[in-house]
């Protein structure tokens, strides 16, 4: 069973999803981001928080594509936090992660409109131990306020 919880944090919105994103359950998500697009209640950020999401297919993939570009079009970032290894690897194979905002955890995504760069990359410019750990195939625990942008 797929659900998404909204839930409102300051100029923000989080979209919780949990369980599987799939070509069954991606209507919800459309829904949910539709809402937001429609009432447009806040103008800061939609946060995609992907901790209790276990399973991702090309539909649901689609899914994310489609509400990024819709934010976007508003001039609204969205922001991934807390995406499984599996799924963090494909975005890395398919070059999405120059494209979509990833963080390791919702705080990390909600702090980066706060100014400082808590939840941004560190280092090389290029993106974060992390990043280089997907890229070889591996895992590497996520970091307190650890993430990156496009």
């Amino acid at each position: 069973m797929f659900t998404v919880d909204v839930r409102r944090d300051g100029r923000s919105v989080v979209f919780a999803l949990r369980g599987e994103l799939d070509h069954d359950s991606v209507a919800q998500l459309r829904e949910a981001g539709s809402t937001e697009l429609v009432t447009g209640r806040t103008a800061g950020p939609v946060v995609v928080d992907c901790a209790a999401l276990s399973f991702c297919d090309s539909s649901g993939i689609g899914e994310l594509v489609w509400l990024h570009q819709q934010m976007s079009l508003r001039s609204r970032a969205m922001r991934l936090a807390s995406v499984p290894a599996k799924l963090s690897r494909l975005f890395e194979w398919t070059g999405l992660h120059q494209v979509l905002s990833v963080y390791a955890d919702v705080n990390g995504a909600l702090a980066a409109d706060r100014g400082a760069d808590k939840g941004m990359c560190r280092g090389t410019g290029r993106g974060t131990a992390r990043d280089d750990a997907f890229a070889a195939g591996t895992e590497v625990p996520a970091q307190p306020n650890e993430g990156h942008h496009a």
